[in-house]
């Protein structure tokens, strides 16, 4: 054997060794952070913020619709399923919990509720917005924390307290809930173009997508599609006129592909922003809106789709 040949026989058996060792040990991690982390106590949690929520996997979430905002966009109302929803996530950590929530905020909200989040030890990760020429303005900031289970509850319940002060009112109590908007969509051709099946709530149809296929952490921990990791459409409307709105969750490389796609295809992308800051690999997230036929709708929207990984379940809801 030449030593070019032996040099490279050996590189490629000590690159193998080195990756069976880094999976033991990133097997041996996340053993070592399942025994060291204790489950939660939902009814705890929930004791403390006043409210019930869904757990999954041991995960919980609790979601406010934002039901005192009359919000309108290019003459479509906007109702909490086309995401006017608030909503905080826990998981368990080595320290107790994992938060991350997206808290919608008026303009006249913003400045005292990110105070807020300040003085809770909370931190700040994302303000953006989901629409434009929505009216009154509306925007979504991402915040997150880890601690004790229960002290994270208290900071979480300081937060949504606040967002109450500012409005003057409980947006879950809101004079707007149980709103419904107009939908006479034939939902199963839409179903049958992108091949999954949605959900109706109130006049929207939506259709709620995962990342199985690109799994990320967040302080090492993995961030689950209950934490708001997925991509989702929503629509409502007639068959010739109907309105879509939604999110792209987009790994680095997807970015520039999706963009283009869904612009090419007159979809209006109208934020680009992030979610979180630590998390490994980096993920992206992209808001758009458009009105037109829906079934050319979705299929502009498919073609975006398959800039991105494979398709996840249907089942969880953002």
């Amino acid at each position: 054997m030449s030593i070019i040949k032996l040099v490279a026989f050996s590189t490629i058996i000590t690159l193998a060794c080195s990756n069976s060792i880094y999976a033991q040990k990133k097997g041996q991690v996340k053993m070592m952070h399942n025994a060291s982390v204790k489950k939660l106590d939902i009814a705890k949690i929930e004791a403390i913020l006043e409210m019930k929520g869904v757990e999954n996997n041991g995960e919980f979430k609790i979601t406010v619709p934002q039901n005192d905002l009359d919000i309108e966009v290019d003459g479509f109302k906007i109702i909490p399923p086309m995401g006017l929803g608030t909503w905080i996530a826990f998981t368990p950590s080595t320290d107790g919990a994992m938060i991350m929530g997206d808290i919608v905020i008026t303009e006249t909200d913003l400045k005292q509720v990110q105070f807020e989040v300040i003085k809770q030890g909370l931190t700040i990760t994302a303000i953006h917005n989901h629409f434009v020429r929505n009216h009154p303005n509306v925007m979504y900031m991402h915040i997150g924390g880890s601690g004790p289970a229960e002290q994270m509850a208290m900071k979480a319940k300081a937060v949504l307290n606040k967002v109450k002060e500012m409005r003057g009112a409980d947006p879950l109590k809101g004079t707007f809930a149980g709103r419904k908007v107009e939908n006479t969509i034939d939902t199963k051709k839409l179903d049958a173009i992108l091949g999954i099946t949605g959900e109706m709530n109130n006049g929207v149809y939506k259709y709620t997508i995962g990342r199985p296929d690109a799994p990320i952490t967040e302080h090492g921990i993995p961030i689950s599609t209950f934490f708001g990791y997925n991509t989702w459409i929503a629509i409502q409307g007639t068959e010739e006129k109907a309105a879509i709105a939604g999110d792209f969750a987009m790994l680095e490389d997807e970015v520039a592909p999706v963009i283009k796609a869904l612009i090419e295809n007159g979809i209006e992308v109208v934020a680009v922003h992030n979610h979180m800051v630590q998390e490994k690999p980096h993920v992206f997230f992209l808001h758009y809106w458009a009105i037109g036929n829906a079934e050319e709708l979705i299929k502009s929207l498919k073609i975006a789709l398959s800039k991105t990984g494979k398709v996840g379940g249907m089942k969880m809801k953002h």
